[in-house]
């Protein structure tokens, strides 16, 4: 009985699923939108609206939804059966363009949009139909292909280009032709601030995606030296703007400026001005190829920076040209590409079934934002005004990318991920750019206990404690000192003993910690006795619980640089553990002062 239950819940659910996508043709259409207000402007963090820290703006603009007063919902709304399509338009760089890649990812994603809604029955029987119109990068020759689909083919809506400069002659189009336009790829923060409420924006724009990587490179690691690289066209000159602003409002403008045409084939004289500049980070802001190059020229010139990029620095050309040079590269997201969830992991399978190619955030955001469409035009009906009305209701949407959340202005303003490269692949997490409510050890942690006594001699004694240190300690030689390991994958009680005896020497100057298990237990009984201790091991809990004896390292760090550290560190500062913690966290070292390497 409880099988044939089940079966049963499991058809109903089906049932209401094909019922849901249903197409309703206009049966019940939205009212004008309610208008909204949301207060800051795209949720800008406190520290970073402009202004804040002096006063506070008499009025703000874009706060709330953009009026429309016009006439365009009271027109007739064309039935079903008086057209033999539902025409929308495409603009996108499909020939002869630079872009070419993206805009057929754009195009792809869209088109698998339409094709599964005419599977499910169009448009009340008659078929959803893409007018495809290519953006040939020239105001005229893009203006021309817009005012086609306007007057000539009479679309209901169109997906914009791409190009943030097609995408704002098209909203020029459509203020005059009143046609709502559906925006998946082009990031321009002033789009919306058009005030022009003819364009719903799926893609977080260039704003939350400076704020973001702000945050992370300023608040949350500390640097202060950034150097920005960027490609000299719109797409570089409007992005930046957001991160120089934030630069600036968080105390740290930018050092220096670099750019780079976009056809671009080697960076090193960029990179030499950029690094004769003594900066602590560098921001690529420009496409997948020519960050691929610029890291690995970076490295092959002996630049070690940590480097940050925008999300379109993310692509197939990225880890094929840069290797190895991109391990550690930080970028922003609009989603997470790598999760498991059954709706994403479906939409793949589905994508390369059509196209034999894999997904980006091109594909997917395109394949959304054509489905936030055509759900606005079945809602609505065939009446463009209507259509608009229904787009600029969203407040959510849930699509195969994950959550969107829609401001007043109908862009999308959720949290974007922040992926990382390590060991060859990239990894994410949900980053947002607000500031941290509370931080703990941002700026270090002090030792505040008795003077400690130098380490007697002559022999004095450097730890290493994790799996198999007994065999690896006897391979690592350092002057002066003896290295003395303790293996970690013993019986636990046997290990954790030996490793107390060892704190507790007092020829010992520090400690090397080799994974997350070993750390964690080395920084428990290092707390009590006062010895550094170096953890190689990407846990950054380690460095967040106030202990000023903790300095992490990645685990790429082999155990024998790590004991160099501390030879190098006790060179300087003596043979005495107060001494040599208070140079690792000088600022002097390879580490921060809250033990985070730099």
């Amino acid at each position: 009985m409880p099988h044939r239950f089940a079966l049963l819940a499991a058809a109903l659910l089906s049932a209401a699923s094909a019922i849901a996508q249903t197409c309703s043709c206009g049966a019940n259409p939205p009212g004008p939108p309610p208008v909204r207000t949301l207060v800051p402007y795209a949720n800008e963090p406190e520290d970073l609206r402009p202004f804040s820290r002096f006063t506070k703006p008499y009025y703000e603009i874009y706060t709330q939804t953009p009026e429309y007063n016009g006439a365009a919902a009271d027109v007739r709304t064309t039935p079903a059966a008086d057209v033999s399509s539902v025409d929308i338009g495409f603009l996108g760089p499909i020939e002869n363009h630079k872009d070419i890649a993206l805009g057929t990812a754009m195009l792809r994603g869209a088109k698998l949009a339409i094709a599964e809604a005419n599977a499910r029955g169009g448009y009340g029987g008659k078929p959803f139909r893409l007018m495809i119109h290519n953006d040939a990068a020239t105001w005229g020759a893009s203006s021309n292909e817009i005012v086609k689909m306007v007057y000539d083919e009479k679309v209901w809506a169109m997906l914009a280009s791409s190009s943030a400069d097609s995408t704002h002659i098209a909203l020029r189009v459509s203020l005059r032709a009143e046609l709502p336009i559906v925006n998946s790829a082009a990031t321009d923060p002033t789009i919306p601030e058009t005030i022009i409420p003819w364009i719903l924006t799926s893609i977080q724009d260039d704003r939350v995606q400076c704020y973001t990587l702000a945050r992370r490179i300023y608040s949350d690691l500390g640097l202060k030296r950034i150097g920005l690289l960027r490609v000299n066209e719109r797409y570089g000159r409007f992005g930046v703007g957001k991160f120089r602003d934030a630069s600036r409002r968080l105390g740290h403008p930018l050092i220096i400026e670099q750019k780079y045409a976009p056809l671009d084939t080697s960076f090193t004289h960029q990179l030499q001005v950029i690094n004769d500049s003594r900066v602590d980070g560098i921001v690529i802001w420009g496409d997948a190829a020519a960050a691929g190059t610029i890291l690995k020229e970076m490295r092959q010139m002996g630049m070690k920076q940590p480097v940050f990029g925008s999300y379109r620095v993310l692509g197939d050309d990225l880890l094929r040209i840069a290797g190895d040079s991109a391990e550690g590269l930080e970028i922003v997201y609009p989603f997470d590409p790598t999760r498991d969830d059954p709706a994403w992991v479906d939409f793949q399978k589905r994508f390369a079934a059509a196209y034999q190619a894999k997904t980006d955030a091109f594909s997917a955001l395109g394949f959304d934002t054509m489905n936030i469409l055509l759900n606005a035009i079945c809602r609505a009906g065939l009446n463009r005004g209507l259509i608009r009305d229904a787009l600029y209701s969203m407040e959510h949407y849930r699509g195969v990318t994950g959550e969107m959340t829609f401001d007043p202005n109908a862009k999308n303003i959720a949290a974007m991920y922040l992926g990382k490269v390590k060991g060859g692949k990239i990894t994410y997490r949900r980053y947002t750019m607000e500031k941290p409510y509370a931080t703990v050890g941002e700026n270090g942690v002090g030792y505040s206990g008795p003077d400690i006594p130098d380490a007697p001699g002559p022999q004095r004694k450097i730890g290493i404690f994790g799996p198999g240190a007994d065999k690896l300690a006897s391979t690592i030689q350092a002057d002066g000192y003896q290295v003395v390991g303790i293996a970690s994958d013993v019986p636990w009680g046997k290990a954790s003993t030996e490793l107390v005896k060892l704190f507790y020497d007092p020829t010992v100057i520090g400690l090397v910690a080799v994974g997350r298990e070993p750390a964690h237990m080395a920084e428990q009984i290092a707390v009590k006795t006062f010895v550094p201790v170096v953890a190689i091991s990407s846990d950054r809990a380690l460095t967040s619980t106030n202990v000023p004896w903790i300095f992490r390292v990645e685990p790429e760090l082999a155990a024998a640089d790590a004991v160099r550290c501390l030879t190098a560190a006790a060179a300087r500062a003596g043979p005495n553990r107060l001494r040599i913690r208070n140079f690792l966290a000088s600022g002097e070292s390879a580490f921060q002062a809250n033990g985070e390497p730099k």
